[in-house]
């Protein structure tokens, strides 16, 4: 073992003491966290990530890899479901994807791929499947299962795919759920911005962009940021409040505070990047009080997330 090996090794170490630890303390779902309907999960698993994007791409394997190397490697956009989560030791890494694989075929799934460790490629395969970061999910590139499907419905085409690993004794599980569709066109320009604050006294923006339970502004915000500034600047007389909404998941309290550092995060980029003055931003989280969708289905609560610029 090389001198550079060897350091690299015992960097890692804290990491992954941190990780086990952090793994072992958990013993209920992050916030927000909820199952796929008609999948669910392995029974006594507990959720260690979620992020839910209305839009974005995921990439999934339907083949193995051949001399390392992917030989149908798929990019899927849409809407994009990622969800990872842990068991306590008892279970097997086959027997938790089994699981999965059955509870999928139920749903209508058809098997692309289904593969253990060396028939799927072993570690370069697992280097090419987007996954949570440690300590959300954990993949041991010596052993795991994964599988991917898709299905047909209603002219809608959806893609499924799940990795089971193990952590220690714990085994480790990420489904990812691809909704084929395009990109809504979210765009709010300056002028439709004006003419909701003039007639109603508000106007709803679903062009900001944060990750489920994040405050921090995706890069995909930046055209209506754009559009914001552009209102503020051509009517220097105006001045806004900037106000954050979330859906019902989570708790009351957290969504308070989550629906406010997004209006902040907000309100900061605009004065940081686009000079406008702080004075006339100012900024409130309502969390899920103000709901103009059922917090009952997904497109209710799409709806319900948003940003708000109100007229004073």
């Amino acid at each position: 073992m090389t001198m550079s090996m060897s350091r690299r090794m015992l960097a890692a170490l804290p990491l992954l003491f941190l990780t086990v630890s952090a793994a072992s303390a958990q013993t209920r779902d992050v916030a927000g966290g909820r199952d796929y309907p008609g999948i669910g999960r392995f029974a006594g698993s507990v959720i260690t990530g979620y992020v839910i994007n209305d839009f974005d791409a995921a990439r999934m394997q339907a083949a193995p890899f051949k001399d390392g190397q992917p030989v149908d490697a798929r990019r899927l956009e849409g809407r994009v479901v990622r969800i990872a989560y842990r068991t306590n030791p008892g279970p097997s890494i086959l027997e938790v994807s089994r699981n999965f694989e059955t509870q999928l075929a139920k749903a209508g799934f058809e098997t692309l791929l289904a593969c253990d460790t060396d028939a799927c490629g072993a570690i370069p395969f697992t280097e090419a499947i987007e996954t949570l970061p440690v300590p959300q999910m954990w993949v041991d590139g010596f052993n795991y299962r994964y599988y991917a499907g898709r299905k047909i419905q209603g002219g809608r085409e959806t893609f499924a795919s799940v990795l089971v690993s193990q952590n220690n004794q714990d085994i480790t599980a990420q489904v990812t759920v691809a909704e084929l569709g395009a990109v809504a066109n979210k765009m709010v320009d300056a002028a439709a911005m004006a003419k909701g604050l003039g007639e109603t006294g508000h106007i709803a923006l679903y062009g900001i962009y944060f990750d489920t339970d994040k405050a921090v502004l995706k890069p995909e915000s930046r055209p209506t940021l754009e559009q914001i500034a552009k209102l503020l600047t051509s009517q220097p007389q105006l001045n806004v409040f900037i106000v954050g909404h979330t859906d019902s998941q989570g708790a009351y309290e957290y969504n308070l505070d989550l629906s406010k550092r997004r209006a902040d995060a907000v309100a900061a980029e605009l004065v940081k990047n686009f000079r406008i003055a702080q004075p006339r931003l100012r900024t409130a989280g309502v969390g899920l009080l103000a709901p103009v969708g059922s917090n009952t289905s997904d497109a209710g609560r799409a709806l319900n997330r948003r940003v708000e610029l109100v007229a004073p």
